[in-house]
C-alpha cells in the first residue's frame, strides 16, 4: 500500500510556540525556493513483512530543468553513511541529476528508479551519463530493512509526485521509519528569507532526522528530551536484532534475535540546502558547512555511528556550470554569484532554518509501532506547548 502523506495537515512547531530566529518564506519549506519540487512516497505494510518506509525525491528546478547543473558542495561532520554522487559534486562544483533519500539499504534501488526516470523524461541527459544524489539514514528499527521493499518504481513515483507548495512533514516519504533524538522523527523542512534593498534570496532546508540521543535534545535551549515522560524503548530495551531471516527473500519478517541495546546517539541525518542565491561551488560548501551549527542548536554532539552528510546548491545561473563535451573548443563561461563578504546572512540562514526543520519534524511525527512490536513515541505537542506557553 501506498500511503502519501502530503495533504495531511499537522502542526508544526511555530504554532506550539517555538520561537525562532529569522524570516521564513511563504511555505516555510524548501519549496519556497523558486522552481524546486518535492515528491514522496510513504510505503507501509504489515504483511508479508511490515514495511515502514518510502522514498524523498527533490528536483532543484522542477521537473522541466530536472538535468540542468547546478552549483553544490557537500560537508560531512561524520561519515558514518551515504550520499551517492558525491565525488562528482567535489570534484566538478556541480549536482546534474535529482535527489533522493531513503532508508540504508535501498540505495541502489532508489538510484536505479531515478536512472529510469531520467532516461524516460530526460533522455538527453541520460544517454550521456547519469550520477543521481541519493542520501540513506537507518530506519531498521522500525521497518524490515533487509525485505528489500523499496522497489525503483517506488523512486520513480516520488519523482512523479514531485510539486511545490506545502509540505508534509514527520511519517512521510524517506523519513517514515527514523527516530530522532529517541523520539519519532522523520522527514522535517524550514525556509528563510535573506534580504538587501529591494532584492531577497530564499534558503530552503529540508532533512531526514534520524540523529540524537534523548538525553541531548534541547529545543530553544529547553532540555526537552531528558525532562520528557515519554518511555524510549530504543534505549531502555534488548531490541537491537540480528536480521537472519528476512534478508533477500522480501518474504519473511526478520528475526527476533536479543543481541544489545542501541548506543545512544546513534542514527544519521541527511540535510539538504537549496538557495536561488546566486552562488559559487565553494560557496555551496561554505553553506553546508554551516548546517551542524543548526544541528548542534537542537543538542546533539555527533555521535561516531551516525552519518550526517550534507548537501547545498543553488538554483540561479541557469544554463551555467556547465560540462560541455566533444568539442575541442575552449569554452568560458560566467556567472554571477553573491559577494564573500556579504555571504554571513545566508550563513545564518542555513542555520536557523536546519534548527527549525528538526524540530519541525519531531514536531509533525506520530507514535509508530513497526516489526516485532517496536514502538516509537513521538515527541508530546503538550510537552512543547507547556515549555514555550503555546496554545
Amino acid at each position: 500500500m501506498f500511503n502519501d502523506e502530503r495533504r495531511t495537515p499537522a502542526p508544526r512547531a511555530r504554532e506550539l510556540g517555538v520561537p525562532f530566529d529569522g524570516t521564513p518564506g511563504a511555505w516555510n519549506a524548501i519549496t519556497d525556493v523558486p522552481g524546486l519540487e518535492v515528491g514522496f512516497v510513504t510505503l507501509i505494510e504489515d504483511s508479508p513483512v511490515t514495511v515502514r518506509t518510502g522514498v524523498t525525491a527533490i528536483l532543484p528546478r522542477g521537473r522541466e530543468r530536472a538535468g540542468s547543473p547546478c552549483a553544490a558542495g557537500v560537508a560531512v561532520l561524520n561519515g558514518n553513511g551515504e550520499l551517492t554522487g558525491r565525488s562528482w559534486i567535489e570534484e566538478s562544483g556541480q549536482l546534474q541529476a535529482p535527489i533522493a533519500l531513503t532508508n540504508s539499504h535501498a540505495v541502489g534501488a532508489v538510484h536505479r528508479g531515478v536512472d529510469a526516470w531520467m532516461a524516460e523524461h530526460h533522455p538527453e541527459s541520460a544517454a550521456a551519463w547519469m550520477l543521481p544524489v541519493v542520501g540513506e539514514t537507518w530506519d531498521g528499527y522500525l521497518n524490515s530493512i533487509n525485505a528489500n521493499t523499496v522497489h525503483p518504481e517506488h523512486a520513480a513515483r516520488a519523482l512523479d509526485d514531485a510539486r511545490g507548495g506545502p509540505l508534509a512533514e514527520g511519517n512521510v516519504g524517506g523519513g517514515t521509519g527514523m527516530n530522532c533524538y529517541g523520539f519519532k522523527g522523520g522527514t522535517g523542512t524550514a525556509s528563510r528569507v535573506v534580504r538587501s534593498g529591494s532584492q531577497h534570496w530564499t534558503v530552503g532546508v529540508l532533512l531526514q532526522a534520524n540523529f540524537g540521543s534523548r538525553t541531548e535534545l534541547r529545543v530553544q535551549g529547553r532540555p526537552l528530551g531528558r525532562e520528557s515522560q515519554v518511555p524510549n524503548p530504543m534505549e531502555t530495551e534488548n531490541w537491537f536484532q540480528l536480521d537472519l531471516q528476512g534478508a533477500g527473500s522480501g518474504t519473511a519478517e526478520p528475526g527476533s534475535l536479543p543481541v544489545a541495546r542501541a548506543t545512544p546517539g546513534a542514527g544519521s541525518v541527511i540535510v539538504i540546502v537549496a538557495t536561488d542565491a546566486p552562488l559559487l561551488p565553494d560557496q555551496c560548501r561554505a553553506l553546508a558547512r554551516r548546517v551542524p551549527l543548526g544541528l548542534a542548536r537542537t543538542g546533539t554532539t555527533g555521535s561516531h555511528f551516525s552519518g550526517d552528510i550534507f548537501l547545498a546548491f543553488s538554483t540561479a545561473n541557469v544554463g551555467g556550470l556547465g560540462s560541455r563535451m566533444g568539442s575541442d573548443a575552449v569554452i568560458t563561461e560566467s556567472v554571477e554569484h553573491v559577494a564573500w563578504g556579504s555571504i554571513d546572512p545566508f550563513f545564518a540562514a542555513v542555520v536557523e532554518a536546519t534548527e527549525e526543520a528538526v524540530v519541525n519534524a519531531l514536531v509533525a511525527a506520530r507514535d509508530t509501532v513497526g516489526r516485532a512490536g517496536h514502538t516509537s513515541f513521538a515527541l508530546p505537542h503538550g510537552e512543547v506547548r507547556a515549555a514555550f506557553g503555546g496554545n
